[in-house]
């Protein structure tokens, strides 16, 4: 995976020694070029660039991604106290790491990619397309956050902008929900894009406009708090355009083993903790004892390919045995090392670690799984909820059991395999039951939060909005937040001095910066 991007300096370099041998030409005679345009050849890699940086570096992911948001909805835990989102701790290098990140990292070359080809009719579909990579990172960020940097963001070398304003949600949603809609429409199948350098759909232009429109009903579907009129608005636009119809159409970045140049760096960064330090079944994260049992006590055919202990990641000839899902067992979240001892019964000292499960670093938390940013079956259960609302064709019942098939089936990009018959049995013993508006969300709502193991950023963001699944806080002595689960990450610290006038704004506005703030379509 674009062993020719090693890092953005040697990009960089490249694109200083091009303006070097341009401007030598014939002395000091001027040129009749836009000084801040970039050669046609470099946009295609600034948007590989881009992507593998949004897929992870393995540093604001992991903090972000899995010590907050994975341990807030539960589906991780740990004794560590540097695992801020078990505990409900305030950890300003933790909280800080993605906004710091993404700003740097993953929105620079799209804003210029954008201003370099907004005019530009034959490179069209480069636009739009990094328009639509835009909303990918952009919402990420408001949506852990809320008011952000976005209209001023990222133009420190385009327009020279160093402390932008912080934009309401309410306006960015609006934003990208329009962007997405012009993206979707103004994508041709007859002119060129990013070619192998879009490592994720190669260039095809129809599997970007579904993405398109399955990122708008997933948008969409977020304001069914906040503007619900607007939410059934591009509910019905996104259905309209034409979302995703199978997992051929998965959003996701492939790795490969290797250097960190193709590896996958979030998994790298799991599998370091047990391999490097030699933890042996030690390691400082566990699956929550919530998602563990989500998974034991409905049988689910994926839990050998999620779960495993420490024997089956030492000896991959052991996996059946490490694997077993009747061995499996989750860890509770909101302990320490020390308050677990005379919390859980047996337990003894940390040598009782290695009874609990882990993420199955041979599968789905391998070097080589790839970075998911939106699936199939995440579609199918928002086309439930839009039939639950009465947005949407279809049934609710059928929408969830494509959900719940493709959600098993795509294993197989792990190297795991669900049979039809598993499949068939598990919705058998759970059919989608058509009780209540509450109990339809609460199943379709649990559905979408395990199907977005290690992308807790999603399921965060819609167990915010739905409430489901219903999880049980801790009370961890010393929380931030009173023994309630976070609503959002506080601002980086540095916001407060080096852009303190708009951010002063942004906290005026919002409420204060605590992790207990909602973000604008997060009502109760």
């Amino acid at each position: 995976m674009l062993k020719y991007i090693k890092n953005k300096t040697v990009l960089m370099s490249a694109l200083a020694a091009t303006v070097l041998l341009t401007s030598c030409d014939n002395g000091f005679e001027e040129l009749n070029t836009d000084p801040n345009a970039l050669p046609n050849a470099e946009l295609p890699y600034m948007f590989a660039y881009s992507v593998v940086r949004t897929s992870g570096t393995g540093y604001e992911n992991h903090r972000a991604n899995l010590i907050y948001a994975g341990a807030m909805v539960q589906h991780f835990a740990s004794l560590e106290t540097y695992w801020s989102g078990d505990k409900y701790l305030y950890n300003s290098a933790y909280s800080d790491a993605y906004f710091e990140t993404a700003y740097k990292n993953h929105a620079k070359e799209l804003e210029e990619i954008i201003a370099n080809t907004r005019n530009n009719p034959e490179q069209s579909n480069l636009y739009n397309i990094a328009r639509i990579w835009k909303v990918v990172v952009y919402h990420r960020i408001t949506d852990l956050y809320g008011d952000i940097p976005y209209t001023e963001a990222a133009k420190g070398y385009l327009e020279y902008i160093y402390a932008p304003k912080y934009d309401r949600q309410q306006d960015i949603y609006n934003d990208m929900l329009n962007e997405l809609e012009q993206a979707a429409l103004g994508l041709d199948a007859n002119k060129s894009t990013f070619g192998a350098n879009d490592i994720v759909f190669g260039g095809n232009v129809t599997k970007w406009k579904k993405f398109a429109y399955s990122m708008m009903l997933r948008l969409g579907m977020r304001l069914t708090k906040a503007d619900p009129a607007k939410a059934e608005t591009y509910v019905k636009k996104a259905i309209a355009g034409g979302v995703m119809t199978s997992n051929e159409d998965i959003a996701k970045v492939a790795h490969a083993e290797g250097n960190d140049n193709t590896r996958n760096l979030d998994s790298n960064t799991l599998r370091t903790q047990e391999y490097v330090n030699n933890l042996r079944g030690k390691s400082n994260s566990k699956l929550s004892k919530t998602f563990v049992d989500f998974l034991k006590n409905n049988n689910d055919p994926r839990m050998p390919f999620i779960a495993t202990l420490w024997q089956g990641n030492q000896d991959p000839t052991q996996e059946a045995t490490a694997t077993n899902p009747a061995r499996q067992k989750g860890l509770p979240n909101g302990f320490d090392a020390t308050t677990i001892r005379s919390s859980v019964s047996g337990w003894g000292t940390t040598d009782s670690l290695p009874l609990y499960s882990e993420a199955n670093l041979n599968r789905i938390a391998s070097n080589s799984a790839p970075t998911v940013f939106q699936t199939y079956a995440e579609v199918e259960y928002l086309l439930a909820e839009a039939s639950v609302r009465g947005w949407g064709s279809g049934t609710a019942a059928d929408h969830y059991n494509k959900g719940v098939t493709a959600a098993m089936e795509m294993m197989s990009l792990y190297g795991g395999t669900v049979t039809p018959a598993q499949i068939t049995a598990y919705l058998a013993a759970h059919p989608y039951q058509t009780g209540t508006t509450a109990q339809q969300m609460e199943q379709i709502a649990t559905q979408y939060w395990a199907v977005n193991f290690l992308n807790s950023y999603e399921a965060y963001a819609n167990w915010r909005r739905t409430d489901f699944p219903v999880l049980t806080p801790t009370n961890y002595t010393g929380n931030a937040t009173g023994g309630v689960i976070p609503r959002r990450l506080r601002y980086p610290t540095t916001e407060a001095s080096k852009n303190a006038t708009n951010y002063n704004e942004a906290v005026a506005r919002q409420g204060a910066d605590l992790l207990t703030t909602r973000v604008w379509w997060d009502k109760q």
